[in-house]
């Protein structure tokens, strides 16, 4: 398995994830990885575990989003969800017969909907809050999906695949801004051009002594640390070639 393949891996996973209320049982984790061939060890499991951490996915237990808001979005979500609240509420009856209209392509009904989804996008938004993006504007593009989104209606097979629908049009418009508007694809990108980097160092210092190299040899040999040669090599399976295995264990 190469560093690209991990990467991939992660990023299924946090695909994954965000589909399930940003949670990953123990075992989803451990196939993603065995299936590309990747044995994980207990120093992998808390390098994988932090990174998961770090995009507030729990393994096995949902991570509370609440602990993620600042003071001042707790008292706006607090204040838009009563705005809100008279707005969305809806017998389930009325809601399934509002879909129906909508999905027949009534005006008022679409409009209608948008409404009763409102309170759904909230509790999305707070699955992405901590990466540098408010959720007031996390809000407001889940919003404007959820405009697009029953304008979309030609995707949607029948009345129970909308609200998993919407819910995604939502999910995705979200990630999207994020992606735009923070260092998100940088981390990984970072990442990856770290190992590299390592990997070419490793071949140059081995061909040029003729043996592999420990990582003690590489980090004094570049005066870089370690640890971050153990973590590169960890992350591609102890697959970079011209290291030595054996001082990694």
């Amino acid at each position: 398995m190469n560093e690209e393949q991990f990467i991939n891996a992660l990023n299924k996973l946090r695909e994954t994830a965000s589909e399930q209320g940003n949670v990953l049982s123990t075992e989803q984790i451990s196939e993603a990885f065995s299936e590309v061939g990747f044995e994980l060890n207990a120093e992998r499991k808390a390098l994988i575990e932090e990174y998961l951490n770090k995009n507030h996915i729990g393994i096995d237990e949902s991570v509370d989003p609440d602990s993620y808001l600042t003071e001042s979005e707790k008292n706006y979500l607090e204040e838009y969800l009563d705005e809100i609240k008279l707005l969305a509420e809806v017998s389930d009856g009325e809601k399934r017969a509002t879909i129906i209209s909508a999905l027949a392509g009534e005006a008022d009904a679409k409009k209608r909907l948008v409404e009763l989804f409102l309170p759904s996008v909230a509790d999305i938004a707070k699955l992405y809050t901590g990466f540098g993006v408010g959720i007031e504007d996390l809000i407001g593009e889940g919003n404007v999906a959820l405009a697009m989104a029953v304008e979309m209606f030609d995707c949607v097979d029948g009345p129970d695949e909308v609200e998993g629908f919407m819910a995604k049009q939502a999910m995705d418009a979200m990630e999207e801004f994020i992606r735009e508007n923070t260092d998100v694809k940088k981390a990984d990108g970072k990442m990856l051009d770290k190992i590299n980097k390592i990997a070419d160092m490793a071949k140059e210092l081995s061909e040029e002594l003729g043996r592999d190299v420990t990582p003690e040899e590489l980090a004094r040999e570049n005066n870089i640390s370690v640890k971050s040669i153990i973590d590169a090599m960890f992350i591609t399976g102890d697959k970079i070639e011209g290291i030595s295995k054996g001082q990694t264990k």
